[in-house]
């Protein structure tokens, strides 16, 4: 498994992103993320990109997708980012942003279970 890099120099812009979540990245971190029993950072850097939470022990990153990403340039950028972040050994899971806002409880039982998943694993 590949060692996890981070360009640096996203560092300023992921600090912003962190002040300045969505509506669902805040509901999504302060009601379930923040308190979930194993670490979950959010706006963390791997690689050449900032993934919207983090969990270094199950080797996931969870993405909140807005409308750009249903956008024909949206979904190409999306695939070749999780195709990079699979080279280190990480699942991504997504959900849009109407997920979390319609589904939430939803939300929250597959990231839990994704997590517990992941944690038994070897992947």
């Amino acid at each position: 498994m590949k060692q996890i890099t981070k360009n640096k120099n996203l560092l300023p812009y992921a600090k912003d992103l962190r002040r300045q979540m969505t509506r669902q990245e805040k509901h999504l971190w302060y009601v379930f993320l923040q308190h979930y029993p194993i670490k979950v950072y959010k706006q963390r850097i791997i690689d050449n990109y900032i993934a919207d939470f983090y969990c270094h022990q199950a080797r996931l990153v969870i993405e909140l997708d807005g409308s750009q990403h249903y956008l024909p340039e949206g979904k190409s950028y999306d695939e070749a980012r999780t195709e990079v972040l699979e080279k280190y050994g990480l699942y991504v899971l997504r959900f849009s942003n109407r997920d979390v806002d319609d589904r939430f409880e939803g939300v929250c039982y597959m990231i839990d279970k994704t997590i517990k998943e992941r944690m038994n694993s070897d992947w």
